[in-house]
Protein backbone atom coordinates (compact mmCIF):
# COMPACT_ATOMS: atom_id res chain seq x y z
CA UNK A 1 0.00 0.00 0.00
CA UNK A 2 1.11 3.53 -0.44
CA UNK A 3 2.80 5.81 2.47
CA UNK A 4 0.14 8.41 0.68
CA UNK A 5 -3.07 9.14 -0.73
CA UNK A 6 -5.54 11.44 -2.77
CA UNK A 7 -6.82 12.32 0.29
CA UNK A 8 -3.34 13.53 2.01
CA UNK A 9 -2.66 15.45 -0.86
CA UNK A 10 -6.30 17.30 -0.75
CA UNK A 11 -5.97 17.80 3.01
CA UNK A 12 -2.27 19.67 2.26
CA UNK A 13 -4.15 21.81 -0.29
CA UNK A 14 -6.73 22.69 2.14
CA UNK A 15 -3.88 23.40 4.79
CA UNK A 16 -1.70 25.67 2.16
CA UNK A 17 -4.89 27.42 1.10
CA UNK A 18 -4.14 31.29 1.63
CA UNK A 19 -0.47 30.26 2.77
CA UNK A 20 1.34 29.47 -0.92
CA UNK A 21 0.99 30.90 -4.08
CA UNK A 22 -1.04 29.36 -7.02
CA UNK A 23 1.47 29.24 -9.22
CA UNK A 24 0.24 30.25 -13.18
CA UNK A 25 0.73 27.99 -16.05
CA UNK A 26 1.76 29.79 -19.25
CA UNK A 27 2.09 28.80 -23.13
CA UNK A 28 5.88 28.27 -24.16
CA UNK A 29 4.72 29.27 -27.35
CA UNK A 30 7.87 29.45 -28.63
CA UNK A 31 8.81 25.94 -28.39
CA UNK A 32 5.54 25.32 -30.36
CA UNK A 33 7.05 27.48 -32.91
CA UNK A 34 10.02 25.67 -33.40
CA UNK A 35 9.07 21.86 -33.06
CA UNK A 36 4.96 21.94 -33.44
CA UNK A 37 3.96 20.90 -30.01
CA UNK A 38 1.84 22.81 -27.69
CA UNK A 39 4.19 22.76 -24.02
CA UNK A 40 2.92 24.80 -21.15
CA UNK A 41 5.23 25.97 -18.39
CA UNK A 42 3.69 25.20 -14.48
CA UNK A 43 5.99 28.52 -13.04
CA UNK A 44 6.79 27.02 -9.62
CA UNK A 45 9.62 29.42 -9.88
CA UNK A 46 7.52 32.25 -8.88
CA UNK A 47 6.20 30.75 -5.87
CA UNK A 48 6.73 31.92 -2.47
CA UNK A 49 10.14 31.56 -1.38
CA UNK A 50 11.27 31.15 -4.87
CA UNK A 51 10.21 27.06 -5.54
CA UNK A 52 7.91 24.41 -4.64
CA UNK A 53 9.55 23.44 -1.45
CA UNK A 54 7.26 25.62 0.86
CA UNK A 55 4.67 23.32 -0.32
CA UNK A 56 5.71 20.60 1.37
CA UNK A 57 8.02 22.21 4.07
CA UNK A 58 4.97 24.14 5.55
CA UNK A 59 2.32 20.93 5.23
CA UNK A 60 5.10 19.14 7.17
CA UNK A 61 6.23 21.49 9.62
CA UNK A 62 2.51 23.15 10.51
CA UNK A 63 1.27 18.96 11.33
CA UNK A 64 4.22 18.87 14.63
CA UNK A 65 2.75 19.26 18.06
CA UNK A 66 2.93 22.11 20.43
CA UNK A 67 5.49 19.62 21.91
CA UNK A 68 7.76 19.55 18.80
CA UNK A 69 7.13 22.88 17.90
CA UNK A 70 8.95 24.12 21.21
CA UNK A 71 11.96 21.50 19.87
CA UNK A 72 12.42 23.52 16.76
CA UNK A 73 13.46 21.76 13.39
CA UNK A 74 16.47 20.68 11.61
CA UNK A 75 17.02 20.34 7.56
CA UNK A 76 19.32 20.08 5.13
CA UNK A 77 19.62 21.02 2.03
CA UNK A 78 21.57 23.07 -0.94
CA UNK A 79 19.58 26.00 -1.04
CA UNK A 80 15.50 25.59 -1.85
CA UNK A 81 14.04 23.24 0.63
CA UNK A 82 16.29 25.23 3.25
CA UNK A 83 14.35 28.50 2.45
CA UNK A 84 10.95 26.39 2.43
CA UNK A 85 11.75 25.07 5.55
CA UNK A 86 12.68 29.05 6.94
CA UNK A 87 10.06 30.28 5.44
CA UNK A 88 7.33 28.24 7.14
CA UNK A 89 8.95 27.72 10.14
CA UNK A 90 9.03 31.74 10.63
CA UNK A 91 5.37 31.88 9.46
CA UNK A 92 4.86 29.37 12.08
CA UNK A 93 6.67 31.19 14.73
CA UNK A 94 8.95 27.86 14.81
CA UNK A 95 13.30 27.82 15.44
CA UNK A 96 14.94 26.51 12.78
CA UNK A 97 18.34 25.34 11.73
CA UNK A 98 19.42 24.69 8.32
CA UNK A 99 22.49 22.36 7.52
CA UNK A 100 23.70 23.30 3.94
CA UNK A 101 27.32 21.86 1.72
CA UNK A 102 30.06 24.34 1.55
CA UNK A 103 29.51 26.12 -1.53
CA UNK A 104 25.79 26.66 -1.24
CA UNK A 105 24.83 29.27 -3.92
CA UNK A 106 25.04 32.72 -1.61
CA UNK A 107 21.71 33.84 -2.73
CA UNK A 108 20.33 30.93 -1.28
CA UNK A 109 22.75 30.99 1.68
CA UNK A 110 20.95 34.90 2.78
CA UNK A 111 18.03 33.78 1.66
CA UNK A 112 17.77 31.29 4.33
CA UNK A 113 19.27 33.54 6.80
CA UNK A 114 16.73 36.28 5.90
CA UNK A 115 13.79 33.93 6.61
CA UNK A 116 15.23 33.69 10.51
CA UNK A 117 16.84 30.25 10.17
CA UNK A 118 20.47 29.25 11.67
CA UNK A 119 22.64 28.08 9.29
CA UNK A 120 25.38 25.96 9.31
CA UNK A 121 27.85 24.14 7.18
CA UNK A 122 28.43 20.32 6.99
CA UNK A 123 30.20 18.35 3.64
CA UNK A 124 30.14 19.10 0.38
CA UNK A 125 27.10 17.24 -1.10
CA UNK A 126 23.02 17.52 0.35
CA UNK A 127 23.71 13.20 1.51
CA UNK A 128 26.72 14.72 3.75
CA UNK A 129 24.49 17.78 5.29
CA UNK A 130 22.01 15.15 5.50
CA UNK A 131 23.59 12.54 7.82
CA UNK A 132 24.65 16.33 9.87
CA UNK A 133 21.34 17.62 10.22
CA UNK A 134 20.29 14.29 11.36
CA UNK A 135 23.24 13.89 13.86
CA UNK A 136 22.30 17.58 15.15
CA UNK A 137 18.12 16.44 15.53
CA UNK A 138 19.36 13.25 17.72
CA UNK A 139 21.54 15.51 19.84
CA UNK A 140 18.98 17.88 20.48
CA UNK A 141 15.39 16.87 19.77
CA UNK A 142 15.19 19.15 16.87
CA UNK A 143 12.29 17.97 14.43
CA UNK A 144 14.35 16.72 11.31
CA UNK A 145 12.48 17.87 8.28
CA UNK A 146 13.61 15.90 5.16
CA UNK A 147 13.69 17.27 1.83
CA UNK A 148 11.67 14.78 0.36
CA UNK A 149 11.72 11.63 2.24
CA UNK A 150 8.39 12.31 4.18
CA UNK A 151 4.68 11.00 3.52
CA UNK A 152 3.83 14.82 4.79
CA UNK A 153 6.43 16.29 2.15
CA UNK A 154 5.15 14.36 -0.55
CA UNK A 155 1.72 15.22 -0.04
CA UNK A 156 2.32 18.58 0.43
CA UNK A 157 4.50 18.51 -3.21
CA UNK A 158 1.40 17.07 -4.79
CA UNK A 159 -0.36 19.86 -4.34
CA UNK A 160 1.31 20.80 -7.78
CA UNK A 161 -0.02 18.52 -9.59
CA UNK A 162 -4.07 19.10 -8.45
CA UNK A 163 -3.29 22.74 -9.77
CA UNK A 164 -1.88 21.49 -13.18
CA UNK A 165 -4.92 19.45 -13.63
CA UNK A 166 -6.80 22.17 -12.51
CA UNK A 167 -5.58 24.89 -15.10
CA UNK A 168 -5.11 22.32 -17.69
CA UNK A 169 -7.87 19.81 -17.87
CA UNK A 170 -6.71 18.97 -21.73
CA UNK A 171 -3.29 18.00 -20.54
CA UNK A 172 -1.38 14.76 -21.86
CA UNK A 173 1.64 14.53 -20.36
CA UNK A 174 3.09 16.18 -17.06
CA UNK A 175 7.12 16.54 -17.26
CA UNK A 176 8.86 16.93 -13.75
CA UNK A 177 12.48 18.21 -12.63
CA UNK A 178 13.64 15.44 -10.08
CA UNK A 179 16.26 14.80 -7.62
CA UNK A 180 15.29 12.95 -4.02
CA UNK A 181 11.58 12.34 -6.24
CA UNK A 182 9.29 14.12 -3.71
CA UNK A 183 8.06 16.13 -6.37
CA UNK A 184 7.53 13.98 -9.07
CA UNK A 185 5.87 11.25 -6.56
CA UNK A 186 3.31 13.60 -4.99
CA UNK A 187 2.55 15.12 -8.80
CA UNK A 188 2.08 11.83 -10.22
CA UNK A 189 -0.13 10.34 -7.34
CA UNK A 190 -2.46 13.29 -8.16
CA UNK A 191 -2.24 13.12 -11.97
CA UNK A 192 -2.90 9.41 -11.69
CA UNK A 193 -5.56 9.19 -9.21
CA UNK A 194 -7.95 11.99 -10.76
CA UNK A 195 -6.29 11.03 -14.86
CA UNK A 196 -4.89 7.95 -15.18
CA UNK A 197 -4.54 8.66 -18.65
CA UNK A 198 -1.92 11.89 -18.58
CA UNK A 199 1.51 10.48 -19.15
CA UNK A 200 3.74 11.59 -15.59
CA UNK A 201 7.58 11.85 -16.90
CA UNK A 202 10.37 12.52 -14.04
CA UNK A 203 13.82 14.27 -15.65
CA UNK A 204 16.94 14.50 -13.79
CA UNK A 205 20.45 15.37 -14.48
CA UNK A 206 22.45 12.83 -16.33
CA UNK A 207 25.55 13.43 -13.76
CA UNK A 208 23.17 12.91 -11.06
CA UNK A 209 20.58 10.62 -11.99
CA UNK A 210 19.91 8.01 -9.43
CA UNK A 211 16.56 6.68 -9.94
CA UNK A 212 17.54 4.79 -13.57
CA UNK A 213 19.53 2.55 -11.34
CA UNK A 214 17.41 2.45 -8.28
CA UNK A 215 14.40 1.76 -10.87
CA UNK A 216 16.35 -1.37 -12.40
CA UNK A 217 17.54 -2.38 -9.23
CA UNK A 218 13.95 -2.35 -7.51
CA UNK A 219 15.16 -0.53 -4.55
CA UNK A 220 16.93 2.77 -3.91
CA UNK A 221 21.00 2.76 -5.05
CA UNK A 222 23.20 5.28 -4.13
CA UNK A 223 25.46 6.94 -6.52
CA UNK A 224 28.78 6.81 -6.02
CA UNK A 225 29.64 9.97 -7.76
CA UNK A 226 27.62 13.47 -8.91
CA UNK A 227 29.28 16.66 -11.06
CA UNK A 228 26.19 19.01 -12.29
CA UNK A 229 25.24 22.41 -12.23
CA UNK A 230 21.72 21.80 -10.67
CA UNK A 231 22.68 21.43 -7.57
CA UNK A 232 18.73 21.48 -6.05
CA UNK A 233 18.29 18.26 -7.87
CA UNK A 234 21.81 16.35 -7.23
CA UNK A 235 20.74 13.72 -4.79
CA UNK A 236 22.52 10.69 -4.59
CA UNK A 237 20.33 8.15 -3.20
CA UNK A 238 16.00 8.13 -3.87
CA UNK A 239 14.11 8.78 -1.16
CA UNK A 240 12.47 5.19 -0.12
CA UNK A 241 8.69 6.66 -0.01
CA UNK A 242 9.32 8.80 -3.11
CA UNK A 243 10.96 5.75 -4.83
CA UNK A 244 7.60 3.38 -4.29
CA UNK A 245 5.31 6.29 -5.36
CA UNK A 246 7.57 6.70 -8.82
CA UNK A 247 7.92 2.73 -9.22
CA UNK A 248 4.04 3.01 -9.33
CA UNK A 249 3.07 6.05 -10.73
CA UNK A 250 5.32 7.43 -13.18
CA UNK A 251 5.83 6.25 -16.35
CA UNK A 252 9.42 7.19 -17.35
CA UNK A 253 13.13 8.82 -15.89
CA UNK A 254 14.72 10.28 -18.45
CA UNK A 255 18.08 12.74 -18.51
CA UNK A 256 19.63 15.26 -19.82
CA UNK A 257 23.20 16.47 -20.30
CA UNK A 258 24.55 19.80 -18.74
CA UNK A 259 24.56 21.45 -22.10
CA UNK A 260 20.72 20.71 -22.28
CA UNK A 261 20.17 22.38 -18.77
CA UNK A 262 22.16 25.31 -20.27
CA UNK A 263 20.33 25.61 -23.73
CA UNK A 264 16.87 24.91 -21.98
CA UNK A 265 17.83 27.77 -19.57
CA UNK A 266 19.08 30.65 -21.92
CA UNK A 267 16.02 29.81 -24.28
CA UNK A 268 13.59 30.13 -21.22
CA UNK A 269 15.24 33.27 -20.28
CA UNK A 270 14.97 34.80 -23.60
CA UNK A 271 11.63 33.59 -25.30
CA UNK A 272 9.86 33.46 -21.85
CA UNK A 273 11.16 36.12 -19.63
CA UNK A 274 11.84 33.17 -16.87
CA UNK A 275 14.55 33.68 -14.34
CA UNK A 276 15.14 29.77 -13.55
CA UNK A 277 17.68 27.70 -12.20
CA UNK A 278 19.31 24.95 -13.23
CA UNK A 279 17.99 21.89 -11.29
CA UNK A 280 14.36 23.86 -12.27
CA UNK A 281 15.21 23.85 -16.27
CA UNK A 282 15.36 19.63 -16.66
CA UNK A 283 11.75 19.11 -17.98
CA UNK A 284 12.11 21.71 -20.26
CA UNK A 285 15.75 20.65 -21.38
CA UNK A 286 14.26 16.98 -22.26
CA UNK A 287 11.83 18.23 -24.27
CA UNK A 288 13.72 20.72 -26.76
CA UNK A 289 15.89 17.38 -26.74
CA UNK A 290 13.42 14.97 -28.30
CA UNK A 291 10.36 17.29 -28.87
CA UNK A 292 8.52 14.28 -30.75
CA UNK A 293 9.07 12.20 -27.43
CA UNK A 294 6.73 13.78 -25.39
CA UNK A 295 2.29 14.18 -26.60
CA UNK A 296 0.83 17.11 -26.46
CA UNK A 297 -0.63 19.43 -24.71
CA UNK A 298 3.04 18.90 -22.01
CA UNK A 299 3.34 20.88 -18.87
CA UNK A 300 6.71 20.93 -17.66
CA UNK A 301 7.44 22.67 -14.06
CA UNK A 302 9.81 25.21 -13.64
CA UNK A 303 10.76 23.79 -10.21
CA UNK A 304 12.45 26.95 -8.94
CA UNK A 305 14.23 30.08 -9.69
CA UNK A 306 16.81 30.76 -6.95
CA UNK A 307 19.92 30.56 -9.10
CA UNK A 308 23.34 32.46 -8.22
CA UNK A 309 24.24 35.42 -10.35
CA UNK A 310 28.13 34.37 -10.88
CA UNK A 311 26.55 30.81 -12.15
CA UNK A 312 24.23 32.09 -14.31
CA UNK A 313 26.66 33.81 -15.82
CA UNK A 314 28.46 30.83 -16.27
CA UNK A 315 25.20 28.95 -17.67
CA UNK A 316 24.33 31.32 -20.16
CA UNK A 317 27.82 30.95 -21.65
CA UNK A 318 27.32 27.26 -21.65
CA UNK A 319 23.99 27.57 -23.22
CA UNK A 320 25.08 30.23 -25.79
CA UNK A 321 28.22 27.79 -26.82
CA UNK A 322 25.21 25.02 -27.03
CA UNK A 323 23.47 27.16 -29.11
CA UNK A 324 26.09 27.72 -31.51
CA UNK A 325 26.24 31.16 -30.83
CA UNK A 326 29.36 31.05 -29.14
CA UNK A 327 32.62 29.62 -29.67
CA UNK A 328 36.17 29.51 -29.33
CA UNK A 329 38.78 29.79 -32.40
CA UNK A 330 42.28 29.30 -31.98
CA UNK A 331 43.95 31.07 -35.40
CA UNK A 332 47.61 30.52 -36.31
CA UNK A 333 49.53 33.33 -38.11
CA UNK A 334 52.90 35.23 -38.82
CA UNK A 335 54.12 37.33 -36.11
CA UNK A 336 54.61 39.98 -37.75
CA UNK A 337 53.15 43.78 -37.64
CA UNK A 338 49.34 44.24 -38.91
CA UNK A 339 48.78 39.95 -38.66
CA UNK A 340 46.07 40.07 -35.94
CA UNK A 341 44.47 43.39 -36.94
CA UNK A 342 44.40 41.57 -40.81
CA UNK A 343 42.72 38.66 -39.02
CA UNK A 344 40.14 40.90 -36.79
CA UNK A 345 39.39 42.67 -39.98
CA UNK A 346 38.24 39.60 -41.96
CA UNK A 347 36.65 38.57 -38.58
CA UNK A 348 34.49 41.22 -38.70
CA UNK A 349 33.36 40.86 -42.05
CA UNK A 350 31.32 37.69 -41.25
CA UNK A 351 29.00 39.40 -39.08
CA UNK A 352 30.70 37.44 -36.08
CA UNK A 353 31.56 39.42 -32.74
CA UNK A 354 34.52 39.21 -31.11
CA UNK A 355 34.86 38.96 -27.13
CA UNK A 356 38.18 38.32 -26.38
CA UNK A 357 41.33 38.03 -27.84
CA UNK A 358 44.77 36.37 -26.69
CA UNK A 359 47.92 35.11 -27.60
CA UNK A 360 50.14 31.98 -27.17
CA UNK A 361 53.57 32.46 -28.32
CA UNK A 362 55.49 29.73 -26.64
CA UNK A 363 54.89 26.74 -27.53
CA UNK A 364 57.03 23.68 -29.05
CA UNK A 365 54.54 23.14 -31.86
CA UNK A 366 54.69 27.24 -33.07
CA UNK A 367 57.64 28.13 -34.83
CA UNK A 368 59.81 31.30 -34.44
CA UNK A 369 57.68 33.15 -36.53
CA UNK A 370 54.59 31.98 -35.79
CA UNK A 371 51.93 33.44 -32.94
CA UNK A 372 48.23 31.29 -32.16
CA UNK A 373 45.71 33.90 -31.66
CA UNK A 374 42.35 32.49 -29.56
CA UNK A 375 39.32 33.82 -30.30
CA UNK A 376 36.06 34.15 -28.19
CA UNK A 377 33.28 35.00 -31.10
CA UNK A 378 29.24 35.56 -30.85
CA UNK A 379 27.59 34.21 -33.59
CA UNK A 380 24.28 34.16 -34.57
CA UNK A 381 23.85 30.03 -34.81
CA UNK A 382 25.45 27.18 -36.16
CA UNK A 383 25.05 28.05 -39.87
CA UNK A 384 26.59 31.44 -39.14
CA UNK A 385 29.56 29.53 -36.89
CA UNK A 386 30.40 27.26 -40.00
CA UNK A 387 30.45 30.25 -42.47
CA UNK A 388 32.91 31.90 -40.40
CA UNK A 389 34.84 28.71 -40.44
CA UNK A 390 34.75 28.32 -44.29
CA UNK A 391 35.19 32.18 -44.87
CA UNK A 392 38.34 31.73 -43.03
CA UNK A 393 39.64 28.79 -44.32
CA UNK A 394 38.79 30.21 -47.89
CA UNK A 395 41.05 33.26 -47.22
CA UNK A 396 44.17 31.15 -46.34
CA UNK A 397 43.83 31.11 -42.54
CA UNK A 398 45.58 28.53 -40.48
CA UNK A 399 42.55 27.39 -38.07
CA UNK A 400 44.17 25.17 -35.41
CA UNK A 401 41.43 24.38 -33.66
CA UNK A 402 37.43 25.61 -32.59
CA UNK A 403 34.94 24.23 -30.14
Amino acid sequence: MNPVTLNDINDAASLLNGIIRETPTISAGWINKMHNLDVRFKCENLQRAGSFKIRGAYNRIARLTDEERARGVVAASAGNHAQGVALAAQLLGIKATVFMPNGAPLPKLQATRGYGADVQFHGTTIDEALIAAGEFAQETGAIFIHPFDHEHIVAGQGTMGLEILAQNPDVKTVVVCTGGGGLVAGTALAIKSLRPDVKVIGVQAAEAAAYPPSLAAGAPQKLAKMNTMADGIAVGRPGDIPFELIRDHVDEIITVSEASLSRALLLTLERSKMMVEAAGIAAVAAILDNPTHFEGPVVASLSGGNIDPLLLTRVMRTGLAASGRFFMLQVRIHDVPGSLATLLTEVGKTGANVVQVSHTRIDPQLAVSEVDVDLELETRGFDHRQDVLQYLTDHGFNIVTSY
